[in-house]
């Protein structure tokens, strides 16, 4: 039994950690750069983790750097259905101790978790991430260290909001109250390659909800999460509470979407996987394979727009198309790939994003003069360089700034910007998660039909901008684009979400919209229980109205 049973124990009210700056000179950067080489000096076997204990299957993949073909990270294992099964066993099996802690006693474990990484693992998480996902040193430090450390301090605060949320009213003789359990099975996270900080929120905040885990990282970036697999192991995690699964999608998915203590999926992915998955559990829950139904979260794809009407500011609209478009190869789901730019602006803009994107360097992570870096992999490259080929044979586009890739040393795509005559050209409609933005030009006095047009020219509905000093525009953008994106930004970059400023999450094909780094995404990973007592029950079953006169 625990000793703080008469207790009230609140948590410290979160603040976003702060972002530093690695400028020349600067204590973290010759830090950093120290843990950079340290990593690249050596090679790791990353095993899986079930139960607290490391599995070696014998099954194994290159642990890849995009930028170097020629650097070695080392080995990941992967997991079969055995180990996949293995896991879920392990998941069950730490439930009933997981959920019987009180909440603090588990919010504990990731306020550690979050100190460690702002301390003794910050550079190491933020090395791992620039070495296996290509990322610069800015890029990083928002990801894998601010934004997660958010994710841990923030989720344990929203969690305690949660447990608070009780009912109104409790007429006396009544007291009413509400219990917030965790899901009856475990729940199955499935990260993405180019979020560090997605990757550890995924499996954390529904452990922090009681929950216990299954998690698959992206097989191209396993790197970091296991770095921070071994950190919340350091932080006190029982054993089995997340157990860490690397594999194919399908060996993994398949042994926990049919297994019959399937309970949640906590997913940020592509689209097409995220609706194979929905067709699966839809199909065991008619073939009654669960015990209940499952939580189905998850955030997908995006083709997210820059709006401009004829009153932007040249500059911050400029910047805000080469930041929002190339930050990270623009390999973000919120990252800007289409641009609607009055005809008044468009040359003047144009020579704007053309001055700013003469200055942009890119090469390997370990220059911190780059700006750009690697894309992830072969296929994303194959990928994205099929489009940019596609625009250049285009009789009614052209490709205006970039174009160029190389994949000799490293997966290298040239930030290209594309123009085009077709506001339905291919570019303009399909999700390319690539360095790659197309721009339409439109007449001024077709602002509010181009507004209509962005709306109804995407299946997406993740992030978007727009750009206006006029406020009336503004509000008719407001207006317009309202189902258009789940985050949208005035005069802002439709990307770089902060937790606890920004819940971040979509709808339309761009996912369930359960906004990750708020109260309403923890809200997610509980199952209300209403409980009522009577002081004073009945005696008898009559009626007031039923006594004789």
């Amino acid at each position: 039994m625990s000793v703080l049973n008469n207790a009230e124990i609140k948590i410290p009210f979160p603040q976003n950690e702060p972002v530093l700056s690695y400028a020349p000179g600067s204590p973290e950067r010759q830090k950093l750069k120290a843990s950079l080489e340290e990593l690249k000096a050596k090679q790791i076997e990353i095993p899986l983790i079930i139960g607290g204990k490391e599995i070696r299957t014998g099954n194994t993949a290159k642990i890849a750097c995009p930028h170097d073909h020629t650097i070695q990270l080392g080995t990941s294992h992967k997991a079969g259905p055995k180990e996949v099964q293995m896991a879920i066993d392990a998941a069950m099996a730490a439930k009933p101790v997981w959920q019987s802690l009180r909440w603090e006693e588990r919010a504990a474990i990731f306020l550690k978790a979050a100190d460690l990484l702002a301390g003794p693992y910050r550079f190491l998480i933020n090395a791992a991430t620039m070495l296996n996902i290509s990322k610069n040193p800015f890029q990083a430090e928002i990801d894998a260290a601010c934004e997660l450390i958010d994710f841990l301090r923030f989720n344990v605060y929203f969690a305690q909001e949660v447990y608070s949320d009780q009912p109104l009213h409790s007429p006396s003789p009544i007291w009413n109250y509400v219990q917030h359990r965790p899901l009856e099975g475990f729940v199955f996270a499935v990260a993405p390659f180019n979020f560090t900080a997605i990757a550890g929120n995924l499996p954390t905040a529904p452990a922090i909800m009681g929950n216990t885990v299954v998690w698959k990282p992206a097989s191209s970036a396993v790197y970091a999460p296991y770095h921070f697999m071994k950190l919340l192991q350091e932080a006190g995690l029982p054993d089995g509470v997340i157990n860490f699964v690397p594999g194919s999608g399908s060996d993994v998915g398949n042994v926990c979407l049919d297994s019959p203590d399937f309970n949640g999926i906590h997913f940020t992915g592509s689209t097409a996987v995220f609706q194979s998955m929905w067709k699966q559990i839809g199909n065991n829950i008619a073939a009654n394979k669960y015990k209940t139904y499952p939580r189905i979260v998850g955030e997908t794809g995006g083709k997210d727009f820059i709006f401009a009407h004829s009153s932007a500011d040249v500059k911050a609209l400029a910047t805000g198309i080469v930041r929002g478009a190339f930050e990270y190869q623009g390999q973000k789901c919120s990252a800007a790939s289409r641009a609607y730019i009055p005809e008044t602006l468009w040359a003047p803009v144009m020579e704007e994003i053309k001055a700013q994107m003469d200055r942009i360097k890119m090469g390997d992570v370990a220059d911190f003069g780059n700006f750009v870096n690697a894309v992830i992999d072969k296929a994303a490259f194959s990928t994205i360089t099929q489009y940019i080929d596609y625009a250049a044979a285009a009789d009614n586009a052209e490709i205006v700034i970039g174009g160029h890739y190389d994949d000799s040393k490293g997966f290298f795509v040239e930030p290209t910007v594309i123009t085009t005559t077709d506001p339905h050209f291919k570019t303009m409609e399909e999700e390319i998660f690539g360095p790659v933005m197309t721009m339409y030009c439109y007449k001024d006095a077709d602002y509010e039909a181009t507004l209509e047009l962005c709306d109804q020219t995407s299946p997406y509905s993740l992030t978007g901008a727009v750009f206006a000093q006029d406020r009336l525009a503004v509000n008719l953008a407001l207006g317009k684009l309202e189902n258009a994106s789940g985050n949208f930004y005035i005069n802002d970059k439709p990307t770089g979400a902060v937790v606890g400023q920004q819940p971040f999450g979509g709808g339309r094909a761009s996912g369930t919209n359960d906004k990750a780094g708020s109260k309403q995404n923890l809200m997610r990973w509980a199952s209300v229980r209403a409980i009522k007592e009577n002081f004073v029950p009945p005696q008898s079953f009559e009626y007031p109205f039923l006594d004789a006169e």
